[in-house]
């Protein structure tokens, strides 16, 4: 039976009483309750499971020749392990996020010993050495880098003695993955509109953050740029063509979370009006993603959609308050696929913990 990891007794979400547009009654509240240390302990679990796991693994290699052939360990030192390169890195983000929020985590040795043996100077140089061949100038763009920067920004933010040494192992792939956005981002001439990896909106909220926690001004520059090139004039976006069967990010959605980064509060609020009015109405509602099959790896993308459509929700919710009746929507998927997490014959265990985690965090 999967182990559930619902943190408190989760209300029943009263979707249909939100029968109101008016915003001038009391603010809704989530009814997700704070993650604790037993239930942090428990989605550490996740990672720590696989991320020096190197098999079953999915390396997304071009080869160019015999020689370019070799053991997932050896291409990539630091994040061989929970099945794929860019799951890896969201893995140990996890486990840096966890740290920071419970210092005193029961598996916090395990932990930091593990964080330390993978991000490694000389593994790091390793894994700048493959981005570097001729044939990888595109490995993991952008999603892979997106979380790449997600990691580095969480270092960045934590007050460890392990964060600056991690950071400065880390810093020359990070720099590298920079100048990788720098290079492609003025090339791209149209966005990428899909509910998986390549999404063009993800990869550009995720590096705004670390450009902007970082105070990377002209990368910040760049990035605000080409969101306003790419997305300003979009206008009724189709929600209720969504999802997709393998969909773990919502395009509509991953849009607004990018454009209430870069746009100040007139320009946003007149932009969501034209791209998604349904959002300001109280009685607005969109069904979780349905999961038929969970031992299914593209299937279960759909928890995925969960926690992605519910983050952004209570993002957006945070930042404007107005939309605080868009709660209830994000808590009802964040109830839908949190129960699931774990299994024996579940197929998102090596990165869904990181989604949950991400949608979760205060």
């Amino acid at each position: 039976m999967k182990e559930r990891l619902i943190i408190g007794l989760l209300s029943l979400l009263l979707i249909a009483g939100c029968t109101t547009g008016q915003h001038d009654q009391k603010p809704f509240e989530s009814t997700i309750a704070a993650l604790n240390p037993d239930q942090a302990s428990r989605l550490a679990a996740l990672p720590l499971a696989c991320m020096q796991t190197e098999y079953p693994n999915k390396l997304g290699q071009v080869l160019g020749g015999k020689t370019d052939l070799g053991e997932p360990g050896e291409l990539h030192p630091a994040f061989y392990g929970c099945f794929d390169w860019h799951s890896a890195v969201h893995a140990h983000w996890s486990l840096v996020r966890l740290l920071k929020m419970f210092p005193q985590l029961e598996e916090a040795d395990e932990i930091r010993l593990k964080l330390g043996e993978n991000i490694s100077a000389a593994n790091i140089l390793t894994e700048v050495e493959y981005f570097n061949r001729s044939s990888e100038n595109s490995y993991e763009r952008t999603y892979g880098w997106a979380w790449l920067l997600k990691l580095a920004e969480e270092l960045h933010t934590w007050d460890d003695p392990l964060a600056r040494e991690l950071e400065a192992s880390l810093y020359p792939l990070t720099e590298l993955i920079v100048e990788r956005y720098a290079s492609f981002l003025p090339r791209l001439v149209y966005p990428i509109r899909v509910g998986e990896h390549t999404n063009t909106a993800f990869g550009l909220a995720f590096a705004w953050d670390y450009a902007n926690t970082v105070g990377d001004t002209a990368f910040l520059a760049l990035i605000e740029a080409r969101a306003r090139d790419f997305y300003l004039g979009d206008m009724a976006c189709p929600l209720d063509w969504e999802p997709s069967g393998f969909d773990f990010l919502s395009p509509c959605l991953e849009e607004i979370d990018l454009m209430r980064r870069v746009l100040d509060e007139e320009e946003f609020q007149q932009w969501i009006s034209d791209f998604a009015p349904q959002l300001q109405q109280g009685e607005f509602n969109l069904e979780p993603g349905r999961v038929s099959d969970r031992s299914d790896g593209k299937l279960v993308h759909l928890d995925g959609l969960n926690f992605s459509r519910a983050w952004v929700l209570y993002g957006l919710a945070e930042q404007y308050p107005i939309y605080s009746h868009l709660l209830p929507v994000a808590d009802a998927h964040v109830n839908y696929s949190l129960p699931n997490l774990v299994g024996d014959s579940y197929e998102g265990g090596h990165w869904l913990g990181s989604f949950a985690l991400y949608a979760l965090q205060p």
